[in-house]
């Protein structure tokens, strides 16, 4: 709920290229045993778990670094499956920094959660924003995709639903994505968006440079 507290002390999940925002819904599916441990742990607790990115995905350690500032999702949607695995939605609440990590628990990963700069994302945000420029450039996104996409929810979906929707389900770059989380406001995160969908539709359609060996490698 708005009003609740939300805890010092908090699971993070590292997903490289996966991003969750307020209100945002992001379906995972968990089977690793730390990360199962994690889950019923929650479920058990505040049912809060933060996703994070790994800050250099290329490194692929057990623990790796991540960025510092991620976004805290509710278990709101939860199912055990007959081998095991737990099909889980989790709700986007607030995002947060982290202050530092603490000592693994059950094979997963725990921080102390700073809260403070982010105080605004357990309301809605009225932020406005060209919407019309964002409705054409993701209908060009789309088409070029060959994305069949539900135009009149589309239109009717309000501000922030649909920034969220887009920013968490388009394929960016990890580090867009986490860009995305950190825009400061709808406003900027819109405005952030819509020039990460022109550009991306600019780089499908431009033409390719010529070969100058003939297409023949040069070493």
């Amino acid at each position: 709920m708005p009003d609740d507290p939300l805890p010092d002390i908090l699971p993070i999940f590292p997903l490289t290229g996966v991003l969750l925002l307020p209100r945002g819904q992001l379906p995972l599916n968990i089977f690793e045993p730390r990360y199962l441990a994690m889950t019923r742990d929650a479920m058990g607790g505040e049912r809060l778990i933060g996703m994070v990115q790994p800050s250099d995905p290329p490194i692929r350690e057990l623990n790796p670094a991540v960025y510092q500032t991620g976004c805290a999702g509710r278990i709101t949607s939860f199912s055990e499956t007959e081998d095991g695995r737990f099909l889980i939605t989790l709700t986007g609440v607030s995002r947060f920094r982290i202050k530092e990590e603490l000592p693994l628990l059950s094979g997963y990963r725990r921080v102390v959660a700073d809260w403070q700069d982010f105080a605004a994302d357990r309301d809605a945000d009225p932020d406005g924003f060209d919407r019309s420029r964002l409705t054409a450039g993701l209908r060009t996104f789309f088409q070029q995709r060959q994305v069949e996409a539900n135009w009149e929810a589309i239109d009717k979906a309000p501000g922030e639903t649909l920034v969220t929707s887009i920013a968490m389900m388009c394929p960016f770059a990890p580090n867009e994505k986490q860009a995305l989380l950190e825009a400061p406001t709808l406003g900027e995160r819109a405005l952030l968006l819509t020039a990460l969908i022109e550009m991306t539709a600019m780089t499908a359609t431009a033409p390719s440079a010529p070969d100058p060996g003939g297409g023949v490698t040069r070493h």
